[in-house]
């Protein structure tokens, strides 16, 4: 009861001009960024978070999430009419969507997509909204060692579940290097600054984000001579009305999409495989299996509702324990920490406006959401059609201004245009960026927490180990970490044994 009545709070907070105001501007600028191929929700959250330093923070989260809800519906678009996914976890939607489209069933499969994706992201609110505070009141037991272990278990959570260990820890290792850069939090000594004062103060999150994301998409958009051609859509009420109808019998589908994106989504890298997980699953119950790839309305569907909700259900090991589940939650974590909050399981409590005016947002921002994309698909899909060669300046200027008004320092173009290099480099060798930006982010918080765990035990490693909670986290860390070892030994002796 305690937490309804904090939610309803949260929505008397939420309910002002203004906020509304900034969900709806968040929806709009969240379109937009979702149907540019290349940007998405990281991409948006990073160039558009110098827009929120004048505003409260209650509000300034309100607008950025729902500039990811915005971009995650619209990712759908771009898929369906261009068959170009705009994120990775966009990739299952263009198996049907496309076909769809090309048949003449456009609106079709983007009212199934953004129904789909409005049901998946509100069973992960709901989860998020009966869950989280029991999380955070659990960690509130935690200390030095039981977050040290938490954070390794995520880190090591990237090596263990993706595709290529070996680049996941290159990418790893850069990002802690660079949340060295600076004083160190300790014993405030100055590391890695190379006599250059600009570095005293370490490199801004933001900045490398804006770097990453917007510039280096842009340079290889640019090398590939990224043009947009694809196909109309137009959306009606007749068209809304008889989809809906059809969806009742796909309710296997929806369901099982929904569980595996909030599953899914509270683990690093969620949505990809929540997308993917939950197409397979589709097809394989499905009495229609054989069409599957040549234009199924269950094609659609599946993706899409476990993308959305793993996308959401991010957020929440974000908001509890202070660790983001996606490249977007980690940029929102940056901002927090700009407005001078700290994500985990005290802002629950010392935060309580806060937490819960963004919990009701997300309800409200998914709702407004859903009928924004259902009745300006044609408008939004219309920008694919501007040049490419007037957009990605447009998306260059704005990334500068961003990096300048962090600090009001130049130094932070040349930073920013630095870590366009990288991100341009790691998307041509296939390296994963999301693991960078998350050692960006938690190099500090890891570091800190470390070294306090040993200064208070003296030096001894057992303290890592000296209860069932933190001796339980690192043991599931260790396994992870050394998984795809652990895989490849296995692998040869199955080989050699049968």
């Amino acid at each position: 009861m305690e937490d309804l009545a904090n939610l309803f709070h949260g929505f008397l907070l939420i309910f002002s001009w203004y906020n509304l105001g900034m969900m709806a501007i968040g929806l709009i600028l969240g379109i937009i960024v979702g149907v540019l191929p290349g940007l998405g929700g990281p991409n948006g959250v990073a160039i558009l978070l110098p827009l929120t330093f004048t505003m409260s923070p209650t509000s300034a989260i309100v607008m950025l999430s729902c500039i990811y809800w915005g971009s995650l519906f619209a990712g759908a678009i771009t898929s369906i009419l261009f068959n170009i996914p705009g994120e990775s976890h966009s990739v299952a939607t263009t198996f049907d969507g496309y076909p769809l489209a090309r048949q003449g069933r456009a609106g079709e499969a983007l009212t199934a997509s953004f129904t789909g994706s409005f049901f998946g992201a509100l069973f992960s609110i709901l989860m998020i909204t009966f869950l989280a505070p029991l999380v955070a009141k659990f960690a509130l037991k935690f200390g030095p060692p039981e977050f040290f272990a938490v954070y390794f278990l995520t880190f090591a959570s990237f090596i263990g579940t993706g595709k290529d260990p070996f680049k996941t820890v290159v990418s790893l290792m850069l990002g802690f290097g660079v949340a060295q850069i600076g004083m160190d939090n300790v014993s405030g000594m100055l590391r890695l600054t190379f006599g250059w004062s600009e570095l005293l103060r370490g490199v801004d999150f933001l900045v490398a984000v804006i770097g990453l994301f917007g510039v280096g998409e842009i340079l290889v958009s640019m090398e590939e001579g990224l043009k947009f051609e694809g196909l109309h859509a137009k959306i009606n009420p007749k068209v809304v009305w008889q989809t809906w109808k059809k969806l009742p019998k796909y309710w296997l589908t929806l369901l099982l999409g929904m569980v595996i994106g909030a599953w899914m989504g509270f683990k690093p890298g969620g949505a990809t495989a929540a997308s993917f997980m939950s197409y397979g699953l589709a097809k394989r119950f499905s009495k229609n299996s054989a069409n599957f790839g040549k234009g199924e309305l269950q094609g659609v569907l599946a993706p899409e509702t476990a993308a959305h909700g793993a996308g959401c259900a991010a957020l929440m090991p974000m908001m509890a324990l202070g660790i983001p589940g996606s490249a977007t939650a980690a940029v929102l974590l940056g901002g927090l920490m700009i407005w001078g909050l700290q994500p985990g399981p005290l802002l629950f409590i010392e935060q309580k406006d806060f937490v819960w005016g963004l919990i009701a947002s997300m309800y409200l921002s998914n709702v407004v959401g859903l009928v924004i994309v259902l009745s300006t698909v044609p408008l939004f899909a219309a920008i694919l059609r501007i040049p490419f060669s007037i957009i990605a300046p447009v998306i260059v200027v704005v990334c500068a201004i961003g990096a300048f008004t962090v600090n009001n320092a130049m130094f932070n173009i040349w930073v920013m245009l630095t870590f366009g290099v990288i991100g341009y480099v790691f998307k041509k060798l296939d390296y994963p960026l999301a693991p960078l930006i998350l050692a960006i982010v938690l190099g500090d918080p890891t570091e800190v927490s470390f070294r306090q765990a040993i200064l208070g035990s003296q030096g001894a490693l057992s303290i890592f180990f000296s209860n069932w909670l933190v001796g339980a986290i690192m043991t599931a860390g260790l396994l992870l970490l050394f998984w795809p070892a652990i895989s490849l030994a296995w692998g040869r002796v199955r080989r050699a044994l049968f």
